[in-house]
């Protein structure tokens, strides 16, 4: 695919089929997350690839209750239960409840994590590990796999998913990323148009005239 389509067409894919995905596609998508900038070039990515069914089932529990409770205590969710039918709020909290309901029926589930040297992460360690986990996404995309990126487990159970896989003191697991063939169809999602969000030298300046 023309690399603009891949970026164009790559959206929050929550509806998967459980046909299973290919030991080389796999390998294909790490591949490419490991060619990921780093600060430092220091690499401290590491990826666990959950394939075994009841360990996706673990998962998928603690993610499930994670979700719940960001339901239940942070207002835009709330609200976004409460939207009209159809409305695009109302799609959004649908297809987030189906991954919760349905995340172990995903046909693998990739655990982006960062070592931290036993320095509790900051705001820009992100850097370090989300471009990884966005070459993932695109090379999925590319290989007609759908992909989200989640991280309510690290909200609210982020010690319970590092004990059911055995993840060290020191690393950090900072993305959840189901994947699996679309039930859906991707294209371009909903955007604020440019103008609204770029600026020209200073804040609030237009930057297309």
């Amino acid at each position: 695919m023309d690399f603009f389509d891949v970026v164009h067409t790559q959206r929050a894919i929550r509806r998967l089929k459980t046909d299973p995905i290919p030991p080389d596609v796999i390998r294909q998508m790490l591949e490419a997350a490991i060619c990921a900038p780093s600060g430092g070039n220091r690499q401290g990515w590491r990826f666990i690839v959950v394939q075994d069914t009841a360990v996706k089932a673990r998962i998928a529990a603690l993610y499930r209750d994670s979700f719940a409770q960001l339901v239940s205590t942070v207002p835009t969710y709330q609200q976004a239960t409460k939207a009209p039918a159809g409305s695009p709020d109302r799609k959004m909290i649908e297809s987030a409840q189906h991954l919760a309901d349905h995340m172990a029926e995903a046909p693998v589930l990739i655990l982006a994590c960062m070592t931290t040297d036993g320095v509790r992460p900051g705001v820009t360690s992100g850097a370090s590990i989300y471009p990884a986990v966005q070459n993932i996404m695109l090379a999925a995309r590319a290989l007609g796999i759908g992909s989200t990126l989640t991280t309510v487990h690290h909200r609210f159970r982020h010690a319970e998913v590092r004990a059911a896989l055995g993840v060290p003191d020191d690393v950090e697991v900072v993305a959840l990323i189901p994947l699996g063939y679309p039930l859906g169809k991707f294209g371009r999602p909903p955007r604020r148009p440019l103008a609204e969000v770029a600026y020209a030298d200073r804040w609030g300046a237009p930057l297309i005239r």
